[in-house]
């Protein structure tokens, strides 16, 4: 029976046969389990219990008047028939629900609607409203609806912090050559040419040396550049600063950054950004030259990998988590899924601490985002507010100067999105922001 319920339903069963024994009993009762419910609780259960004023000390002192104590400590105390009929009833709420999992939550409503034991008597005299308390386990407990639309998909636009890119070290030489070209060919406006020829330029680069070895330097490029009759291929939208598929491929080369743990932009998030768009002269440059665009990002991301930042192993997890459901949009809910399945960081260690597990957690997730029917092939995307949360990761590290979003800096931009979906599973799996930064800053 036990191996369905989930580790929060499993301690409180245990925790009930350590108060029978505590309390030198003969059986385990129902009003065990009842305050071993209130040990246990968290998030909306321990809200519910609060509503009414209603704690361990004070319930404690109502079920010793009707459980009476036996002729001494037992090691292997057995469940009483009363005891029994409510884990029967346990499991057959969660097969009403759809769960293939036994929640806290079953345990509790299977608990509160009890008429065996004394449980309604004891809760009587704390005026606790059945029916509310019923009405909220049961919404917490419902099968896992599949739905079409994540539900952080429907917000407003991400503001970006793109501008700081002129200030990263990484880049400073590569836009004053590339503007350098710029002013040599009489242009004004910079393109995705002026940018990557100016990239090649730097013959020391790792990332030129791997582009190389695919046929794209300075030669190769120059001599296919002098073939443009025009630079149409960079105007496909609105003149800016850069051309506009020059400012797409930078605009994504930040996201992609983020996404890959670096606190700065480098030329490899640049060409791993024009491989991903395949627009502009540039990119045209690199088909004509017969250079397969996935091999060669694979090539350039081996390094990036192998230095294993914890953000990169958090993406990566996060989009696993979302397959293994069936989306193809991460949101927040996701990162902290990752923060948990990556497993050796500050971040994961403060929730640990805070006894939330994984298996918990994608629970509480699966419920509030239901499953998918998406495509595994497809591309994953981010929800907008996914990506303010790495925006603001990014910008946190950047503050700090370190060279890499570090997963803290991922869990505290979490924590500044109270309506994040992530902060929601948060608050029902019984913890706040304000134990979280507590923990952080304690660790730090």
């Amino acid at each position: 029976m036990f191996e369905r319920f989930t580790e929060r339903a499993i301690n409180a069963v245990s925790e009930s046969q350590h108060l029978a024994q505590l309390m030198k009993c003969n059986e385990v009762m129902p009003e065990h389990l009842l305050l071993a419910l209130i040990n246990e609780a968290k998030g909306v259960s321990l809200k519910i219990f609060r509503m009414y004023q209603i704690s361990f000390d004070n319930i404690e002192s109502e079920v010793k008047k009707y459980v009476t104590p036996g002729s001494g400590v037992q090691e292997n105390i057995p469940f009483s028939h009363s005891y029994k009929e409510i884990l029967k009833h346990t499991l057959d709420l969660a097969s009403k629900s759809g769960n293939n999992n036994i929640l806290f939550e079953h345990l509790f409503l299977s608990v509160i609607t009890d008429k065996n034991s004394n449980i309604q008597n004891i809760l009587n005299k704390f005026n606790f409203d059945y029916f509310t308390a019923r009405d909220i386990l049961t919404k917490l407990v419902q099968k896992k609806i599949k739905r079409l639309e994540h539900p952080e998909t429907e917000e407003d636009n991400l503001k970006s912090s793109f501008e700081s890119i002129y200030e990263s070290p990484s880049l400073s030489e590569v836009f004053d050559r590339a503007v350098s070209k710029l002013s040599a060919k009489g242009y004004e406006i910079l393109g995705t040419e002026q940018i990557v020829a100016s990239i090649l330029e730097n013959s020391d680069s790792e990332l030129v040396q791997t582009v190389n070895k695919y046929g794209l330097n300075t030669l190769s490029f120059d001599e296919k550049l002098s073939e443009q009759q025009s630079r149409q291929a960079e105007y496909e939208g609105k003149k800016v600063i850069f051309t506009p598929n020059a400012f797409l491929m930078m605009n994504n080369a930040f996201q992609i950054a983020k996404e890959l743990g670096s606190s700065e932009i480098t030329p490899e998030h640049i060409i791993l950004s024009l491989l991903k768009n395949k627009k502009g002269i540039a990119y045209d440059i690199i088909k004509s030259l017969g250079i397969n665009g996935e091999k060669l990002s694979d090539e350039i991301l081996k390094p990036i990998e192998k230095q294993m930042p914890e953000t990169l192993s958090i993406m990566k997890l996060a989009k696993e988590e979302a397959r293994r459901i069936g989306r193809n949009v991460v949101g927040t809910e996701m990162f902290l899924l990752g923060i948990i399945a990556e497993g050796t960081s500050l971040a994961f260690e403060v929730l640990n601490d805070l006894e939330i597990t994984m298996k918990d957690a994608r629970l509480v997730v699966e419920n509030l985002v239901g499953f998918g029917n998406e495509y595994f092939e497809n591309d994953i995307t981010f929800t907008n507010r996914a990506k303010r949360v790495l925006e603001r990761a990014w910008l946190s590290a950047k503050k700090t100067n370190k060279q890499k979003i570090e997963a803290v800096d991922l869990l505290l931009a979490i924590l500044d999105e109270p309506s994040s979906l992530a902060m929601k599973a948060l608050d029902q799996l019984g913890v706040d922001a304000i134990e979280i930064r507590h923990g952080i800053l304690k660790g730090i």
